[in-house]
């Protein structure tokens, strides 16, 4: 009884591993960007925004 080679197995489950590891982790970090990121840069805009808008009236400049 003859074992047939395993030839390109290894290559084909690297590939596989690297394939999944790598759209697993875009979509991980899409998530996070646009989940968590975004929102949070535009809250903290909205914030400074509203300082800046309540400093320029205090000095009469709007």
């Amino acid at each position: 009884m003859a074992i047939k080679p395993i030839t390109g197995m290894l290559r084909r489950g690297v590939v596989l591993d690297l394939t999944v590891a790598t759209g697993i982790g875009l979509t991980a970090g899409s998530f996070w960007w646009y989940g968590y990121h975004v929102p949070a840069v535009r809250h903290r805009d909205a914030f400074y925004q509203k300082i800046e808008d309540e400093r320029a009236a205090a000095l009469g400049q709007k």
